[in-house]
């Protein structure tokens, strides 16, 4: 456990394992403990680099609350590659907006990326219904606004099809992951006023991520095939011309951890990209019949 001072905040990490280095980036309003289901086997081959981004959990913002902005998240993240594996580039994980961090370091800075596994970027301002997605959007933040935290969540789950499984209750869970739900509990509000409109409105540069689409992979759950979160890796990958490659599970990566920590050890250590698990129509992109 560290920290590391950035311009605006004080970030908190976690460094574990032997290995090459994996930079672990995790989704709105989750932290460098998400990861724990993860980390068994995957420490087995990484060395992993797992943070709280900031403003969440245990890193510190220098003043008040802020909207968050991805390339400062993803301006972060090259900060701590430099401290931590200064002479070598990172595999790097992300999802969800993790995932959306993910996609602008490695457009930024690619020298630092050796491999990024993007999963689920929630890029909705990409799809051919923007404008629907946006509106979405807003009316979740407004019921944030007027009705709290509950009836905000409710719509959000409702609008990407219920992928999403329920937080368990921390009496139920051992005293780390009990402490991780109080956190995550806590970041929900910044989240909801400070990053979902900010993150889903992020279109990512497909021209430079061209230039290195040999360093990227796009995943998706394959429970959430169909619906909203799967979307944009679908519609990114068929641009990029890459395959899609589905992961267990929905849109989180904590669904099936074994299974899914397997497969990402497989696709970041493969030596070239190799076929995807799936390809899928334009028609399946856009949601359509």
């Amino acid at each position: 456990m560290a920290t590391l001072d950035v311009p605006g905040a004080r970030l908190y990490y976690e460094v574990s394992g032997d290995g090459p280095a994996l930079l672990l980036l995790p989704g709105g309003g989750g932290d460098a403990a998400i990861f724990d289901t993860l980390t068994g086997p995957l420490a087995e081959h990484f060395t992993l680099i797992a943070l709280d981004p900031r403003g969440y959990s245990r890193s510190r913002l220098d003043g008040p609350a802020v909207d968050q902005r991805v390339e400062v998240q993803s301006e972060d993240a090259r900060r701590l590659l430099d401290a931590v594996t200064p002479d070598r580039p990172a595999y790097v994980f992300g999802g969800s907006s993790g995932a959306i961090v993910g996609l602008d370091l490695l457009a930024r800075q690619p020298e630092r990326v050796r491999r990024l596994v993007a999963h689920e970027p929630p890029c909705f301002a990409v799809l051919p219904d923007a404008s629907a997605q946006r509106a979405f959007v807003e009316e979740v933040h407004r019921l944030f606004r007027e009705q709290g935290l509950a009836a905000a969540s409710a719509r959000f789950m409702e609008g990407i099809g219920g992928t999403l499984r329920p937080l368990p209750d921390p009496a139920s869970l051992p005293p780390r992951a009990a402490e991780m739900m109080t956190r995550l509990m806590n970041n929900a509000p910044i989240m909801m006023e400070h990053e979902l409109r900010q993150f889903t409105s992020y279109v990512p540069d497909l021209a430079a991520l061209g230039r290195v689409s040999d360093r990227l992979v796009l995943a998706a759950g394959r429970e959430t095939r169909g619906h909203l979160p799967y979307r944009p890796a679908a519609l990114l990958s068929e641009r990029l011309g890459l395959g899609l490659v589905e992961f267990p599970g929905g849109h989180s990566f904590t669904d099936a951890p074994e299974e899914f920590a397997k497969q990402l050890i497989e696709v970041l250590t493969r030596s070239s990209q190799a076929p995807a698990t799936s390809r899928i129509s334009s028609a399946e992109t856009m949601g359509l019949p």
